[in-house]
């Protein structure tokens, strides 16, 4: 779904995951500047896929087309041509789960290999959803982490009634605009060079050729993980 403006400087696409978000972001989005994309399924993985796949996947055209963007210029055939980019804001908004951040990491690897430009040019932003919403009378507070949580808990002894949400499609459209879509109260993300090397880098290493990596990384963090979501 696009925006009505045509402005790069004033637009963002939206890229979301799955109908259920897609569905809830189109209708509490501000459809002068905020286009949306939602992602059937994940994300080709660029990591293990040939080159000539990649820009022949479906999902992966459709990006370039949303974007109005297309690889080679006179100096450098391979290199993401930004003249025509319609959006100057490229939001990835994942489920706030395991599933959102694998998708979250595959497009920050598709991003980084193949339209590196545009994280360097500072349009890559990844959105912040909550985790919680407290309820007590009349008062709803949304929070983003667990730490925010248990500073919550700790200033509110009391009872209170508290969602947590696994997906974005368990948010209402105004309840999506509110914390995550609207430019006055939502958190975003910008995605630093730094940021796309280290999700690269991360990505190889879990989903390479090499499973002793993986294995050894799983050893290592196996006992960091205090709530595991399956």
């Amino acid at each position: 779904r696009d925006c009505n403006d045509t402005d790069p400087t004033l637009t963002e696409l939206y890229i979301v995951e799955g109908d259920s978000a897609g569905g809830s972001a189109k209708q509490g989005r501000d459809r002068n500047f905020q286009a949306i994309m939602p992602l059937r399924g994940k994300i080709l993985n660029v990591e293990k896929a040939m080159e000539h796949r990649i820009f022949e996947n479906e999902e992966i055209r459709n990006i370039f087309t949303a974007l109005g963007v297309t690889i080679g210029t006179e100096d450098d055939s391979k290199a993401l041509n930004l003249d025509k980019l319609r959006y100057g804001r490229v939001i990835i908004m994942t489920d706030a789960d395991v599933d959102g951040s694998h998708i979250a990491t595959l497009m920050l690897t598709f991003f980084f290999r193949y339209m590196n430009n545009l994280i360097k040019n500072g349009h890559v932003y990844i959105a912040q959803p909550p985790l919680y919403k407290a309820s007590k009378g009349k008062e709803e507070v949304y929070m983003y982490s667990d730490a925010e949580l248990e500073k919550y808990r700790a200033s509110n002894p009391g009872k209170f009634d508290l969602q947590r949400y696994k997906g974005l499609g368990e948010m209402s459209k105004d309840q999506l605009w509110e914390t995550t879509m609207n430019p006055a109260t939502r958190t975003l993300k910008r995605v630093t060079m730094k940021d796309a090397v280290e999700a690269d880098e991360l990505f190889s290493l879990l989903m390479g050729e090499k499973p002793e990596l993986r294995r050894q990384f799983i050893e290592d963090n196996a006992k960091l993980v205090a709530e595991l979501d399956i």
